[in-house]
């Protein structure tokens, strides 16, 4: 028997409720070990914030889990596969390399080690890219050694691509939030049309993945009162990457084409995550062509230059969001209106409008500087004669009112 949506958004709701509980144990945590995040002229943030969003994220997706297991709504799931244990090894195993990371800095070659053996538990569990479509062409059943290497490559690159984009307050948590919801809707329309087997762990895992980026936001969202760091955008990277190659990398069968675009599987989940995969496409290019490091950091991703272009901290959040829930529409549209998929007027004009709105809204343009939470007022600035890097406080023009003051930030 399928899952039905209404088991997806019940283990959503317990993974949230669970991350929303643990967050302030986590920071008062954060806050008593001094892991906390300095403000700097690479960061967006005026005070020092607390780290370890990512181990409140992995309590609520063992919590999730769990729930899902014993609640016996996901039984072919659990039935014998080893499959849901390869998610639990890999996402423990992602949060710990990020966790890590965040408490003392390892080289990104480490790093990237760590997510290795991540990728490689999932494919040693059954979750894996099998089938490869060409558009056009025909359906390539990749050989398991190859099969674990593009495995292992799609998993880096989700979860860098989250990584990169976790650059403003909120804006990482509701991609996530927004692309993962999209992507738990269409691995339930495959399967009400029996492209997928029951026991399919890609929907539960994306509902898993809602479920802590909905429990997470509002602690994180502008002015942030906790970052989720590198062991939540590792650990969210990886399931995310679990649940689309569980769903695209193992669906040999065209679904009406309109669905599969060209008839390719895979191209949905990047379509639905375009936002920071394009911004991580964008990293890639930049930091080559200026002979940097991948790992090197800069302040050229997608958001910075919102915030630069005059949008400010939220609204230029808000225009990220907007841009994933546009191309989740256009993924979801034609999957739910089989028959319909010419039917794209509105999602035609939403995207211009949108388009529009980004380019010629700007409001008042800023100087680069990083601006306290309360006001526009710049309040760090650089420092020519003291070298790059370092920054000084300003003083405001105007005092910010005190009934401004963000609530709960207690840094």
């Amino acid at each position: 028997m399928r899952p039905a949506l209404s088991s997806y958004l019940a283990v959503a709701a317990i993974a949230a409720a669970v991350t929303m509980v643990l967050v302030p144990l986590v920071r008062f945590v954060a806050h008593s070990t001094g892991l906390l995040v300095e403000p700097d002229m690479r960061r967006e943030h005026a005070r020092p914030t607390a780290l370890l969003g990512g181990v409140a994220m992995y309590g609520g997706f063992v919590a999730g889990m769990a729930v899902a297991m014993l609640s016996g709504w996901f039984g072919p799931i659990f039935a014998g596969s080893t499959e849901p244990a390869a998610v639990m090894i890999s996402a423990t195993v992602a949060c710990l390399v990020g966790l890590v990371d965040d408490v003392r800095d390892i080289s990104a070659p480490a790093k990237t080690a760590g997510m290795c053996i991540a990728a490689f538990c999932l494919g040693v569990g059954g979750i894996s890219i099998i089938w490869f479509r060409i558009p056009f062409l025909d359906v390539f059943v990749l050989p398991y050694d190859l099969a674990l290497v593009v495995s292992v490559v799609w998993v880096l690159g989700m979860a860098n691509a989250v990584n990169f984009i976790d650059g403003l307050d909120g804006l990482a948590g509701g991609i996530m939030a927004i692309g993962a919801g999209a992507f738990l809707l269409y691995a339930v329309r495959l399967g009400e049309v029996e492209l997928l087997f029951p026991g399919n762990i890609g929907g539960l895992t994306a509902a898993l993945v809602v479920g802590m980026c909905v429990g997470f936001l509002p602690w994180n969202v502008y002015p942030a009162q906790i970052f989720m760091g590198d062991a939540g955008s590792l650990l969210l990277g990886t399931l995310m990457a679990a649940s689309t190659m569980a769903v695209g990398g193992r669906t040999p069968d065209p679904f009406s084409g309109q669905t599969f675009f060209f008839y390719a599987p895979l191209a949905i989940p990047l379509l639905i995550l375009g936002v920071p995969i394009l911004d991580t496409a964008f990293a890639i290019v930049r930091r080559a062509t200026q002979r940097q490091g991948l790992a090197t950091a800069d302040k050229d991703h997608l958001h910075h230059r919102l915030v630069r272009l005059g949008h400010g901290h939220r609204r230029s959040v808000t225009i990220l969001w907007a841009w994933t829930a546009l191309l989740s529409a256009f993924v979801l549209y034609p999957t739910y209106n089989e028959g319909e998929g010419d039917g794209i007027v509105p999602l035609g004009a939403g995207t211009l409008l949108l388009l529009l709105y980004t380019w010629f809204h700007p409001g008042v343009r800023r100087d680069g500087r990083v601006t306290d939470a309360r006001s526009s007022h710049p309040v760090f600035r650089r420092v020519p004669e003291a070298g790059a890097g370092v920054v000084e406080p300003v003083t405001p023009a105007i005092k910010p009112r005190a009934d401004r003051s963000p609530a709960g930030n207690r840094s």
